[in-house]
């Protein structure tokens, strides 16, 4: 399927094809929508308006349709970014993966100091961990080959790596409350 300057309206996806393009009033109204189904933010909105400018064509300004629903308190990027960030947190991910997020999201640096501020890296790791039975969670004491696979599935969750190794470390039922003090 061709794409760029020259790509033409049968150059867009078949179910696209029968539909009009979007002018200002329909792109307001899909942002409607959109804000009625998810918890979303400013940036999140205006990449999904712009995604549908390209499929359907049209003319329209998604960051103002954004900003202006922001204005109306249908987005609030706090209150997205920080409950986006205690999701991720439950989960078991590090600060590093969680700002990585909300970056993604297009929250400003500060929105992310705010959202990220009072998170506890150990009790996220400690999370991680648990939902992965690594450490103190594990069955069994791992081989040194899957205690590094653990380490580093860890690392790659936003843990840092003294963090990982310490959790790692661990033999299965230890009390965790130990690394707390170091």
């Amino acid at each position: 399927m061709p794409r760029g300057p020259r790509a033409g309206p049968r150059d867009r996806p078949p179910r696209f094809r029968d539909l009009p393009p979007l002018d200002e009033a329909a792109l307001e109204r899909l942002a409607l929508r959109y804000v009625e189904k998810f918890a979303t933010s400013r940036g999140k909105l205006a990449d999904y308006l712009r995604r549908k400018l390209r499929e359907r064509g049209g003319a329209g300004d998604a960051a103002a349709i954004a900003e202006r629903m922001a204005e109306r308190g249908y987005v609030d990027d706090d209150a997205y970014a920080e409950a986006r960030a205690r999701g991720l947190a439950r989960k078991g991910l590090g600060a590093r993966r969680v700002t990585q997020d909300l970056r993604q999201a297009g929250i400003d640096e500060d929105g992310i100091a705010r959202a990220t501020g009072e998170a506890s890296p150990l009790d996220a790791a400690l999370a991680f961990a648990r939902r992965k039975r690594i450490g103190p969670f594990a069955r069994n004491v791992p081989d040194p080959k899957t205690r590094e696979k653990q380490i580093a599935a860890l690392v790659r969750a936003g843990h840092p790596y003294p963090l990982a190794r310490g959790i790692a470390d661990l033999p299965p039922g230890a009390d965790p409350a130990a690394l707390a003090e170091d």
